[in-house]
């Protein structure tokens, strides 16, 4: 701990995170926040010198130069520094990337790193403070290298080969897409073939039940029975014409189910995917907020370790005190005669990690529930119950299994009785069982047959990924690593090579697959499965000191860039086809880009057809639009200019054909800026697009005035807070509501 005459600075990557061990360490320490990276690649070329061992090259951030002079400013002030970015390779490399900008003695800046934002992991990570790990630094410059490489010499070529598209191929990123494109393709293979199944609907002392035909008797023997058709289903009915239904065997077995280990990262995603409908994206976000604090009435307070981890290991704290708990408020028969362990505790000091687990037992969900929202009480909620079951004591089940023989046909059914609870008294694992009741039996009761049910079925296709689906693909294959699941995810998405179906399932696009196709067919290595998850592999062994990193780069850059220099002599230009016609020539759509990044489609027959589709392909007219005169004149030339219609609305060209200016229509909300009528100035807020293709409603008078809104205002101001009153649509139903974040107002637009 600091000397009370000692003054320290503490910088950490969230304001959040310092709001929480601000709290904790008291006066003597001053906590900043650097909000995260602020040094990258030099943008001027890759950033990096391939001929000279790859040195890179790095320069701060150009929104991050105020950060770092305010921190140098305050580092003047203190007598020693604590860089206490996240636990990983990551957070490792963003402490080295401080301390490099940092104008202080090295030898007076430390490092220290903690599992979770406690008073007990603070204090002893402060009491423990040691040098920056640069063998964790060096696999991150690594990684950062490497898939600078793959994307800065691959893309290029695609931009080439797929004409004006603007893509991307990331290292990573590309074998994702490969996942989704291949589970596509065997999804369009598929045959389904035909199956049926016969149920026979029993009773037993006026009690129903069922049971399925499983078997059939071949002399002393018994086969497991295949129906393939209905010809088949009929020769079955017909034996079993007047067969009489007897219980011929009745096999009990005692059974223990075990709990699942505590959350790791992967397996969070997957869970609150399936139980909460969350995305990965979304579940991240939220577990960050609980890793980094929430205020529960006396200051913020970190509720959950850190939830970038592929490890189950557990404290030795923390088993005990979930097994207080557990004892306390379940029972002593709850709590296993030894501890449940469910992974060997490494002997390295690497090994600093533990799954994702409450920091705070006694802080139940509901307990702390009125400070939380809706969405991080569901992810607490789902992290304390798995980590509290994962300690518990086995359930114990009895299960029944009976054969009935009809004729020479075995009907079997069965069930579960759960005769202990245990861990499943906090958490139920969505395999568990519901049984159907029959009632007492024994060998050689006749049962009688109320009906007879065959049903017809049919194989059904592979499901296509959901973002947990895929996740847990990737980590099967080991490509990735926690840190990198979401970002992954996310880019796939953004680039428009895959989108969600039904708010769940992954579909690659037309361009997605033919982005695939080309990476495919010329890049082989770097769309293999395992040589992707060799190279993972190998940034770990870097991080240990296993590997060194000058020797894997070249290893890799040397058949690489000959791979590269054969696809771009090799690979050839493509249109991305769609199975839509163009309803003026009949020649096939296809999928272009926009300069502001927008798919739509076109003719393939351009330039003698210029149609032009929205991606839907729904034209609103059949005809391309004639031009319409203005009386408007060209601000460049003078010349005459008309209105012309785009796939994207109408805009302004110049009619002289050694001009050609054009520029998009404005159109007005009719409302002024009320940072320009403060100003004395006459701005009104007009609808423009951002660089990502959406709208939203900014001032006219832009660069001076960067007032905007997202949604359109309607003139009025708020009767509350006098902000702007804006127009919300709904799936609830459409609003008029206030603007301003803080200011609760709202109406339905109907009464208007």
């Amino acid at each position: 701990m600091a000397n009370k005459e000692e003054k320290t600075l503490v910088i950490v990557e969230s304001p959040a995170k310092s709001k929480t061990i601000g709290k904790i360490l008291g006066s003597n320490y001053l906590i900043k926040a650097s909000m995260g990276h602020v040094r990258d690649l030099a943008s001027k070329g890759l950033g990096f010198d391939i001929e000279n061992n790859f040195k890179p090259t790095f320069e701060v951030i150009p929104e991050k130069k105020k950060v770092i002079s305010e921190l140098n400013k305050i580092a003047k002030t203190v007598d020693k520094i604590y860089l206490a970015s996240d636990p990983d390779r990551e957070g490792e490399a963003i402490a080295w990337h401080v301390k490099e900008c940092l104008k202080f003695p090295e030898d007076k800046i430390f490092r220290i790193v903690f599992n979770e934002i406690t008073p007990n992991a603070i204090k002893e990570a402060v009491a423990n403070y040691h040098q920056i790990d640069m063998l964790k630094v060096e696999a991150q410059k690594t990684r950062q290298i490497l898939d600078k490489l793959v994307g800065f010499k691959i893309s290029p070529i695609l931009w080439d080969t797929m004409k004006n598209y603007k893509l991307s191929a990331g290292r990573v990123q590309s074998v994702a897409l490969k996942m989704i494109c291949e589970r596509e393709d065997e999804i369009e293979a598929f045959v389904p073939t035909e199956y049926w199944s016969i149920d026979a609907l029993l009773t037993k002392l006026k009690t129903e039940f069922k049971a399925e035909l499983s078997r059939i008797i071949k002399g002393e023997k018994d086969e497991k029975l295949e129906i393939h058709n209905e010809e088949e289903v009929k020769e079955i009915l017909k034996n079993l014409e007047n067969a009489k239904y007897i219980v011929s065997k009745i096999t009990p077995r005692d059974t223990t189910r075990k709990a699942q280990p505590p959350f790791i990262t992967s397996t969070l995603q997957r869970e609150a995917s399936s139980k909460l409908g969350y995305g990965v994206s979304k579940t991240m976000q939220i577990a960050q907020k609980l890793y980094e604090g929430i205020d529960l009435g006396e200051g913020s307070v970190g509720l959950i370790t850190y939830m970038r981890t592929d490890s189950t290991r557990i404290s030795d704290d923390a088993q005990a005190a979930a097994k207080e708990y557990i004892t306390q408020n379940f029972g002593e028969e709850y709590y296993p005669k030894t501890p449940n362990i469910y992974a060997k505790k490494k002997q390295n000091t690497q090994d600093a990690h533990e799954a994702i687990r409450p920091s705070y037992v006694d802080k139940t969900p509901e307990s702390i529930k009125k400070y939380l929202t809706a969405e991080q009480y569901k992810l607490y909620k789902l992290i304390w119950d798995r980590f509290m079951a994962s300690q518990m004591s086995n359930a114990k089940v009895k299960n029944l299994t009976v054969d009935i023989t009809a004729n020479k046909y075995i009907f079997k059914m069965g069930s579960s009785k759960v005769v202990f609870d245990g861990f499943s008294k906090i958490y139920r694992d969505e395999d568990d069982v519901v049984s159907q009741k029959f009632p007492d039996l024994k060998i050689g009761d006749e049962l009688d047959l109320k009906q007879i049910l065959p049903e017809q079925h049919f194989t059904q296709p592979p499901a296509r990924f959901s973002e947990a689906s895929l996740v847990k693909q990737l980590e099967e294959y080991g490509i990735g690593r926690p840190s990198t699941y979401a970002p992954i995810i996310t880019k796939i998405q953004q680039r428009n090579y895959v989108e969600k179906i039904d708010n769940k399932s992954l579909k690659p696009t037309p361009l997605g697959r033919a982005v695939c196709k080309q990476l495919n067919e010329n890049f082989v290595d770097i769309m293999d499965y395992k040589f992707t998850a060799k190279m993972e592999a190998s940034l770990d062994d870097i991080a240990e000191d296993k590997q060194d990193s000058i020797k894997f780069l070249n290893g890799f850059w040397k058949p690489f860039s000959i791979t590269l220099e054969a696809a771009s002599k090799n690979m050839k230009r493509v249109d991305v086809e769609t199975d839509k016609i163009c309803p003026n020539c009949g020649k096939p759509m296809v999928v272009k880009l926009s300069r502001y990044g927008k798919q739509f489609l076109a003719c393939s027959g351009f330039p003698e057809c210029k149609t032009a589709l929205p991606m839907d392909g729904q034209a609103q007219k059949t005809e391309i639009p004639e031009d319409e005169p203005t009386d408007k004149k060209c601000e460049k030339c003078n010349s005459d200019m008309v209105i012309k219609t785009g796939p994207y609305g109408k805009y302004y060209q110049c009619l002289n054909e050694s001009c050609k200016k054009r520029f998009s229509i404005v159109e007005s909300s009719g409302v002024a800026c009320p940072e320009c009528a403060k100003a004395g100035r006459n701005g009104e807020l007009v609808k423009r697009k951002s660089r990502y293709g959406t709208f939203f409603w900014g001032c006219s008078k832009y660069p001076d005035c960067s007032f905007a809104l997202w949604a359109e205002p309607n003139g009025e101001k708020c009767p509350d807070c006098g902000s702007l009153l804006v127009k919300k649509y709904l799936k609830r139903g459409n609003k008029i509501a206030c603007s301003s974040k803080t200011c609760k107002y709202s109406r339905d637009m109907d009464e208007e």
